[in-house]
């Protein structure tokens, strides 16, 4: 992997992770999301999700972004506060370069700074071979030790076609007595 810089998101970041994001839209089933938000939309994303969680991009020196990964709340309830959801996007050409491993590393310290125990991902499966789909982000969870949790068969459909939603989870810390959950808090 070349010189890649892991940072906090920025608010000035929105157009270039929105051009990372359209095309999952527009091509995948990765995202069940339709139409591609407006930057505006995705701008205020970024601020809602980063007050509380940690929100992080992967650029090269030369400022360009690579990808970006953020937690969110798994769930509203107080008891569900030390668990989150979490989310990775990699621009097309930075595929298969340890950059996904980078970012996913660093939003676990990040996530373990603020307390967090149970990180999920809510993955897109496919039903059968598509053309909109593969198991590699579920092959890239399993390789950065998350574990299968649970199957909803069928539940989204885009394309034409019905997918199923799989929820892997990764244990970050020890079940105890929980500490506080801290806000992140740091977009710059």
């Amino acid at each position: 992997m070349e010189n890649i810089i892991i940072r906090g998101v920025r608010t000035g970041d929105a157009a270039a992770l929105l051009a990372i994001y359209a095309p999952y839209v527009e091509k995948t089933a990765i995202t069940f999301e339709y139409e591609v938000p407006t930057v505006e939309e995705f701008t205020a994303r970024i601020e809602q999700i980063s007050v509380r969680y940690p929100y992080l991009v992967a650029e090269r020196e030369d400022g360009t972004i690579l990808g970006y990964s953020y937690a969110s709340a798994f769930r509203s309830r107080p008891a569900y506060q030390w668990a989150v959801e979490t989310t990775i996007y990699l621009a097309e050409n930075a595929r298969g370069q340890g950059i996904g491993r980078a970012l996913y590393a660093a939003l676990e310290k990040e996530l373990q700074a603020q307390n967090a125990l149970n990180a999920y991902a809510c993955i897109a499966y496919p039903c059968g071979a598509d053309e909109h789909l593969t198991d590699a982000s579920v092959c890239f969870h399993e390789a950065m030790g998350y574990r299968m949790a649970g199957r909803f068969r069928q539940c989204g459909y885009k394309f034409g076609a019905w997918y199923d939603m799989v929820y892997m989870e990764k244990m970050l810390g020890e079940h105890k007595e929980p500490k506080p959950i801290t806000n992140w808090n740091r977009i710059e």
